[in-house]
């Protein structure tokens, strides 16, 4: 059955709530921050309901009513989206807390979670018009977006850190990006694309810096509600880097409520960093609503190391809404992580994915996870794309 067409009100500055038209392209608002897409849940909340969801197809589309586009035939999908939550005992109990799920995002086309948020994204930026696409990244996120241009017969330009992992880079050019290497992080590759939206019109999809990547991301959200029978778990331990998946599930959650799915209860959600690389951490610690960019950004989990989020506020206004923390994991504790949870439940794991399994003994340590707890660890990639990647001290 296929889901009907959806289709946001407006959007909305995260910030100061001034509105957006939704039915044209747009970035950031005129405050530089976000901007959210909203949705009449009041009239959805009558013909969108939990039990609506039976027999559509297994992917992120079957929540079309909560997702911006509006014509199908600007959905560009390769299978994204209802990924494997996978419970697993022996990971419980050695970790000491109740039970525990992980949800494999590494089974998303491109090996990652960033198919969830580039697939929406590139629908929305074709559906709208778009007719060249670039980003900066980190990796995944370059793959997913060559993966999606590819599909949807759009141009894309990508701009990564010439450190990137290999496999990363041999996808990116497989896909037909044009691929650009460069000596720095991902802030200094955010510059070059800078450059190609003035100088030659690129759309830029960087990380919420345009409205649609989010709303690929809180899928994820609603598939736990729906995957865990129609609840949410008591800790979500999520690997933060922008920031984006956190994100959008809280902004699920939200809607869910809205929807009258769920009540007020919101799972504590744990933002995990690495070491090298932890501006929400500091911040979280101190108590700041926004975070300082991270000097010296260092970590072989190239999804972590992101010293500036554009949504930091939003990650830390979840956190702390939510009861969570942010916790930081030294990669010598992501790369033990990653076969203490492969050996228990035979999911080769991202470093990212090893940085959450890592954080948890901190968390019941913290009093944030504890015996009765039900607790979801997020790999949002899988660890093939790591191969011969090494920690860094």
């Amino acid at each position: 059955m296929t889901p009907p067409a959806g289709g946001a009100t407006h959007l909305e500055c995260t910030w100061t709530g001034e509105r957006y038209e939704s039915e044209r392209l747009q970035t950031l608002s005129a405050a530089g921050r976000p901007l959210f897409a909203r949705y009449d849940l009041d009239a959805l909340a009558e013909r969108f309901r939990p039990q609506d969801l039976v027999g559509r197809p297994a992917d992120l589309w079957r929540y079309a009513e909560v997702l911006p586009v509006r014509d199908p035939a600007c959905r560009v999908g390769l299978g994204e989206g209802w990924t494997p939550l996978l419970e697993a005992p022996r990971l419980a109990e050695r970790m000491g807390v109740g039970r525990v799920w992980v949800k494999d995002e590494g089974q998303n086309p491109t090996g990652s979670f960033k198919a969830r948020g580039l697939g929406l994204a590139v629908s929305r930026a074709l559906e709208l018009g778009a007719t060249e696409l670039a980003l900066p990244s980190a990796g995944n996120a370059g793959s997913a977006a060559a993966a999606y241009g590819a599909a949807a017969g759009l141009p894309v330009h990508v701009v990564v850190p010439r450190d990137t992992p290999a496999p990363i880079l041999a996808e990116i050019r497989a896909l037909g990006a044009d691929l650009r290497l460069l000596d720095g992080l991902i802030t200094d590759c955010g510059a070059v694309v800078r450059e190609g939206v003035e100088r030659y019109g690129w759309f830029d999809l960087s990380t919420l810096k345009e409205p649609y990547r989010v709303e690929g991301k809180k899928t994820m959200g609603y598939e736990l509600f729906e995957q865990l029978g129609g609840r949410l778990p008591d800790v979500i331990v999520y690997p933060t880097g922008g920031g984006t998946g956190l994100i959008g599930m809280w902004k699920a959650f939200d809607e869910m409520e809205g929807l009258g799915w769920i009540g007020p209860e919101r799972p504590r959600m744990i933002s995990v960093q690495a070491a090298g690389c932890a501006p929400m951490v500091r911040a979280w610690e101190a108590g700041a609503e926004t975070a300082e960019p991270w000097r010296d950004a260092a970590t072989y989990a190239s999804g972590l190391r992101v010293p500036a989020a554009v949504g930091d506020f939003l990650i830390l206004r979840a956190v702390r809404a939510s009861g969570g923390a942010a916790v930081a994991v030294p990669d010598a504790d992501m790369a033990e992580w990653v076969e203490i949870v492969g050996s228990a439940t035979g999911v080769f794991c991202a470093p990212e994915g090893g940085a959450v399994a890592a954080a948890v003994p901190v968390l019941r340590e913290r009093g944030l996870a504890g015996d009765a707890d039900e607790v979801v660890l997020f790999n949002t990639g899988s660890g093939l794309k790591y191969v011969g990647m090494t920690p860094q001290e």
